[in-house]
């Protein structure tokens, strides 16, 4: 309920000074207030800009279909940018996830598709290029995924970002089963990247995954340290708790103060995974 009012005072206040405006939504989305950032756009003049913006905050409010349909009409004004078909790549992505078996095909499609694009536009768009690794990771062959494919893109990721290659052949080597080996990459993207604080979130999730607890919460405190406001080292943390049913209290402490931290950002998971996660860790 504050968090609604604050955002009614907030555009009362635009209105009284005037339009509202692309940087009004912008810092609203920034501030991970999607339900008022659309309220904005909606009055914009719809141009491809607004409508990714509109596009992104319908993706993160979990507003599928919405987000789709307004990052293709983005995507139609200006079809050369490779960051909106990025987005339009996680939507369909989400879609795909949430949606029926036989609906979830013709979906999945069009993520890969759109991810391809965006790396085709722009070889130096990294986050469409780990989003497609993603995709070639999880995806079937019947649908264009495959082990391979996401082999074949290790080259272009070598050149945008070593620590990130790293870790993409660790992704590769655990998928084969190669556990020292994929250890040995993770610790590799750690020394590329000792400041980034996913390197280390991924490391501790890793040794999680493989019951070396006592490892895994060792690398959670260096991320802690290296970043100690970062809400996605609380969520990776409760996580990798809850995936290996261990120490459920100290996961559902860990959201808790997640959904009240004021420090998140789009780049973090939403409230809403968040509290889905909470969920699966109090047993409902």
């Amino acid at each position: 309920m504050r968090k609604l009012l604050a955002t009614l005072l907030f555009v009362t206040a635009l209105t009284a000074s005037g339009a509202s405006t692309y940087e009004q939504a912008l810092n609203l989305y920034n501030r991970t207030d999607y339900p008022g950032a659309i309220s904005i756009l909606r009055t914009l003049p719809q141009n491809g800009q607004t409508l990714e913006l509109m596009g992104r905050a319908y993706l993160m409010d979990a507003e599928f279909k919405k987000a789709t349909d307004a990052l293709e009409k983005s995507v139609a004004l200006t079809p050369d940018n490779s960051l909106t078909w990025t987005w339009l790549g996680r939507a369909y992505g989400r879609r795909a996830e949430t949606a029926f078996a036989l609906s979830a095909l013709p979906l999945a499609n069009k993520t890969r598709d759109a991810f391809e694009r965006a790396v085709q536009l722009d070889p130096k768009n990294t986050e469409a290029i780990n989003d497609l690794f993603e995709f070639y990771m999880q995806a079937p062959s019947m649908i264009g995924g495959g082990r391979d494919k996401a082999r074949n893109l290790l080259p272009l990721i070598a050149k945008n970002d070593p620590a990130e290659l790293e870790f993409a052949r660790a992704r590769i080597a655990e998928d084969t089963k190669e556990h020292s080996k994929a250890e040995a990459h993770l610790r590799e993207a750690v020394a590329k990247a000792p400041m980034q604080v996913g390197r280390f979130l991924d490391l501790a999730a890793f040794l999680a995954r493989h019951g070396r607890f006592e490892e895994s919460e060792k690398a959670f405190l260096q991320a802690e340290k290296i970043s100690p406001t970062a809400p996605k080292v609380l969520y990776a943390h409760a996580e990798a708790l809850i995936k290996a049913n261990r120490d459920l209290a100290k996961a559902r402490d860990l959201l808790t103060r997640y959904l009240a931290s004021p420090n998140l950002t789009p780049d973090d998971p939403s409230r809403e995974e968040a509290k889905k996660l909470l969920r699966k860790a109090q047993g409902s």
